[in-house]
């Protein structure tokens, strides 16, 4: 049985050339912090990494602090600073905002005070793309970057958090983007490493990888892959929309991530479709896949006024460079054929 994989706001598969330029940094044996020829190699692959970011997010003249991801990035630019947010925010977001600001009921977020508050720019589990106001303290660009032609110079955000594993890159490497002269402590002390702002020695290889893939996937937006991706999606939303009225479709309408479909059977649990989806082949999620494996009523569509029992229904389905038209419509096939399962069942 063919596995089709369709849940790229989780994880993306390990883009080509980000696979590359891993392999050929593991022969770099230097510290990039050491003066000898060894160590200014090393050096010399993270400088072009950081280069190859600036390039892809347009964030010419900004500064770029490397870090394990958009979790610790967020612990960095946020911890000690009692900012403002919203309930749609990422949990790594969530546990460190004071979440007092209201969520419309398509999921639009008004900011009062942008300097002292933090606003995505995409959300992983419904795709809708927030209009970010001109100072804001930090935006999660986590699942927008790679997917949307988006430049940190015209976000008006101080602060931008990026994950290399969105977009190509491998797991476990990340970096605030910030605008040159931001302040901003260290929460990780010791060699100062990454301009005194996050010490340790830097995951070279891990690196080199996030920044080949960020190249890639600025070259992908550029050659118009992802305008394919999103008539993918809006292939599948059509055939569902079509053969069943029991889907709730969240976002549609609404400016959203070109690869991203949320809907919600309500009444079929969201876990338990995303099993019997995963027994068929298909790797699909109920809501965000950082919360050590627990399934429960989203956050983000409760926030939205969205009832227990449709917040716990819901399934995300994002796409990404390797779907096919195929893949989307065995998927509707499936899915529909397990939803009158279930209607049969309940009725």
């Amino acid at each position: 049985m063919k596995r089709v994989y369709l849940d790229h706001n989780a994880t993306t598969p390990l883009h080509p050339d980000a696979r590359s330029a891993m392999i050929a940094a593991m022969d770099a044996c230097g510290n990039p912090s050491s003066v000898h020829a060894e160590g200014r190699a090393a050096k010399a692959i993270v400088e072009r990494a950081r280069a190859q970011i600036a390039s892809a997010f347009g964030a010419d003249g900004a500064d770029i602090v490397f870090t394990s991801g958009s979790t610790e990035g967020a612990a960095l630019t946020m911890a000690g600073r009692n900012l403002h947010g919203a309930a749609i925010e990422h949990d790594a977001v969530r546990a460190w905002i004071t979440e007092d600001l209201s969520v419309s009921e398509v999921g639009g977020v008004e900011v009062d005070a942008p300097e002292e508050s933090t606003l995505q720019f995409a959300n992983s589990e419904t795709g809708i793309v927030q209009s970010l106001p001109p100072g804001l303290a930090v935006t999660d660009a986590t699942q927008g970057f790679g997917k949307l032609p988006i430049a940190f110079n015209w976000m008006y955000a101080q602060m931008a958090l990026v994950s290399a594993h969105k977009l190509g890159g491998p797991k476990g490497v990340g970096a605030v983007v910030m605008k040159r002269g931001t302040d901003l402590a260290a929460q990780i002390k010791g060699g100062g490493q990454e301009m005194g702002r996050r010490s340790g020695t830097e995951n070279v290889i891990g690196i080199a990888g996030f920044g080949a893939a960020a190249e890639a996937a600025a070259r992908d937006l550029a050659n118009g892959v992802w305008e394919q991706i999103e008539e993918f999606r809006n292939i599948l939303e059509n055939a569902l929309e079509a053969a069943v009225k029991s889907p709730i479709f969240v976002g549609k309408g609404q400016k959203r991530l070109p690869n991203t479909l949320c809907f919600a059977a309500p009444g079929w649990k969201g876990e338990t479709q995303v099993m019997q989806m995963d027994l068929s082949g298909y790797a699909v999620s109920a809501g965000s896949a950082c919360s050590s494996g627990k399934v429960r009523a989203s956050a983000v569509l409760t926030a939205m006024g969205y009832d227990e029992v449709t917040a716990s229904s819901a399934i995300r389905v994002s796409l990404g460079p390797q779907t096919t038209e195929e893949d989307v419509l065995r998927f509707a096939e499936t899915w529909l054929e397990k939803e009158k399962k279930h209607r049969a069942r309940a009725a």
